[in-house]
């Protein structure tokens, strides 16, 4: 035998106890460094895994729940987008357009002295159209060209109104009306915003 373990047998009852006990806390203490430590980290790692896991399962079922009512508000909002750019025209239409009205100015018996259409002004998706008009004539055949234009299926709003030089003609007073057309134009393939330089001049 050896003469360690010998020398262990030997000593009083209280000391082999308290050696046992030693060893078993050193073995308690290694176990759970080495051991089970990194099997607690693991085992809270999976019960927060399982948790995201478990959140993310209960939203899709949610929205898997009400998938029929985010269906038709989709194709709700679809149709609204829809109407809205057809309210929009397209580059090829806007000739169209500016000659329709044009077309409503002397259906309603205005005199057109200027009709001038100016530069787009981009604004993202859509671009402005502003027309430059001076028309002569009644203010019930201005306020029925009005009326007509905003009865139009497409947007266009009367801007910078300026009605004078009121004059007689064959026994009817004419004016002199000055305001702006302005129109919108769909952007098919809007240019991308500029991106913001960071710093400043050195």
């Amino acid at each position: 035998m050896d003469a360690r373990v010998e020398k262990i047998l030997n000593l009083p009852a209280y000391q082999r106890i308290l050696i046992v006990l030693v060893v078993m806390v050193l073995i308690g203490v290694g176990f759970y460094f080495l051991v089970y430590q990194g099997q607690l980290e693991e085992h809270e790692k999976l019960v927060k895994k399982k948790t995201s896991v478990e959140n993310t399962l209960r939203k899709n079922q949610k929205i898997a729940n009400n998938l029929e009512l985010y269906k038709k508000e989709y194709e709700k909002l679809q149709t609204k987008l829809e109407e809205a750019l057809g309210e929009l025209p397209l580059k090829k239409e806007i000739p169209s357009l500016l000659t329709n009205i044009g077309a409503l100015a002397k259906e309603e018996g205005l005199e057109i002295l200027r009709f001038k259409p100016k530069g787009e002004v981009p604004k993202g998706f859509y671009a402005e159209v502003p027309v430059e008009l001076k028309l002569r004539g009644s203010y019930h055949q201005a306020a029925s060209f009005f009326a007509a234009v905003g009865n139009m299926e497409r947007i266009v709003n009367i801007q910078n109104l300026k009605l004078g030089g009121a004059k007689t003609v064959a026994g009817r007073t004419a004016l002199s009306i000055d305001c702006r057309a302005l129109t919108y134009r769909f952007v098919e393939n809007p240019p991308p915003k500029p991106s913001k330089k960071k710093g400043g001049k050195k």
